[in-house]
Parts: structure tokens; C-alpha cells; sequence
């Protein structure tokens, strides 16, 4: 059909394994052909990741603005709001062009992160936020290595430069608090708790229910994607308008 997207049925499930420790042997089967390229069952999971990532982390960073007692703690807890925010916006523009199911909700692991932060105080809670959240952001640091460096999608490669400028930007804040056992974190990030598929999971939205939206700060220096030399495309081709439905192959 010209250049409309081609899906499988596939493409069309609730990906399963999105744990920041999970591998399938399935990661780089073909899920659709689309007019942006092939997308493989790592791509979509990569979006859906970068997706449940701000879900816990920007309201991590709002928390962190509130309960933080140094300068460096408050400076990264702005970064964390104002990256996810252009982040989530990226991840809810190009779902619907790739026929990607987003999640409302982070995966358990990740609520349990916030419940820590959420009954931490003082000075506590520097010392976990600065850990926890330089030892997630190094976790997918080499994630995003590894689908910019193979993915055939472009969408899913300007994602991917998107995600490695802010989860750099985020690691090196955390850094600069200061507070960061790197012994601890780094052993943690390489070495991950072996946890059910469950737990790493985030579960699909329930339908009808709104979509979560990640608002940016009044003063946001961060941006989404211009997708305006990627969708291709143009009038004519016979290819769907983003989020128009596509047709399943």
C-alpha cells in the first residue's frame, strides 16, 4: 500500500518484558514494518520504558523539591522534572504514529522506589535519591547505547538521542550532589536483583482511563522531538497521518 505502515498483529500487544534486568530471546523480532522502518519487539519496549521511567522519576523530582535539604539535591530534582517532561511528551508523539500501547503507571519496582523516597527525610533522603536514581539512570545509560546503535526505526533513534542527552544530563547531577557511593551503585546497576517479569512490568493502562500527561515546568529548558525531517512521507504517499489507524498486515 505505497508507503502506509504495515503491522503485524503483534504490534498490536501490551509488550511483557520491560524490566530494566530482562532479556528475551524475542528482542529483535519484527513487529511491524512501518514508513519510519522495521520496528522490533526492542524498540517498542524501549518507548514504553523511556515512557514508565518519567513516570516514576518526574514525580520523584517533584518530591525532592519538597523534601530535599541540599542545593544539589534541589537542582537535580529540577532536572528530573524538566527532562521527563519533554521526554514523555516525545513518547506520546511517536506511540501513536508506531501503534505503541503507553503505560499509565510505572512498573512495581519503580512505585517501590517512590515509596522509599516518599518515607525517607532528612538527610536520608538525599543519600537514596541521589543513589537510587543514579543507579536506574546508569541502568538504561547502556540501553539506549545499544538500540541507538541498531534500531532500524528513525522515530526510535531520535527517541534514543533524546533519552541519552537527559539520562547523561540526569546522571551527572546526581553526581554532582556529591552523595553518590559509587561502589554501592555501580555493584547495584551491574548486578540487579533477579525479580519477576511482574515486578519490572509496567501494567497496561485500563481503558478509557485519560492518559497520564507529564506537564513541563514553567521555566523548561528541555524540548520534544521535532519530528518535522522524520515522518516522511508526504501528501500523496498514501501514508496514515500520525496516530491514524493503521492497516494490519
Amino acid at each position: 500500500m505505497g508507503g502506509a505502515m504495515a503491522l503485524t498483529l503483534a504490534a498490536l500487544a501490551y509488550p511483557g518484558m520491560l524490566g530494566l534486568d530482562t532479556v528475551s530471546a524475542s528482542q529483535t523480532r519484527l513487529v511491524a514494518n512501518t514508513q519510519w522502518g522495521p520496528l522490533t519487539e526492542q524498540d517498542r519496549d524501549f518507548v514504553v520504558k523511556v515512557r514508565a521511567a518519567g513516570l516514576w522519576e518526574y514525580p520523584v523530582g517533584q518530591i525532592g523539591l519538597q523534601k530535599g535539604t541540599t542545593k544539589g539535591v534541589l537542582t537535580a530534582s529540577k532536572h528530573l522534572i524538566d527532562g521527563h517532561a519533554a521526554l514523555d511528551a516525545s513518547c506520546r508523539k511517536i506511540a501513536p504514529m508506531l501503534n505503541i500501547t503507553l503505560p499509565n503507571l510505572a512498573s512495581p519496582q519503580q512505585q517501590g522506589f517512590v515509596a522509599t523516597l516518599k518515607s525517607d527525610s532528612g538527610k536520608k533522603f538525599d543519600s537514596d535519591f541521589a543513589n537510587i536514581l543514579r543507579m536506574t539512570h546508569g541502568s538504561i545509560f547502556n540501553t539506549i547505547a545499544k538500540i541507538r546503535s541498531t534500531s532500524k526505526n528513525s522515530l526510535v533513534r531520535a527517541l534514543a538521542d533524546q533519552a541519552n542527552d537527559t539520562v547523561l544530563d540526569h546522571m551527572t547531577v546526581m553526581e554532582k550532589t556529591g552523595l553518590v557511593d559509587f561502589d554501592q551503585t555501580i555493584f547495584q546497576q551491574t548486578t540487579p536483583p533477579k525479580l519477576p517479569t511482574t515486578d519490572l512490568t509496567p501494567p497496561p493502562p485500563v481503558p478509557g482511563q485519560p492518559e497520564v500527561v507529564l506537564t513541563p515546568p514553567a521555566n523548561a529548558t528541555s524540548t520534544p522531538l521535532d519530528l518535522s525531517g522524520l515522518t516522511g512521507g508526504g501528501a500523496g504517499s498514501g501514508a496514515p497521518a500520525a496516530g491514524a489507524p493503521p492497516t494490519v498486515g
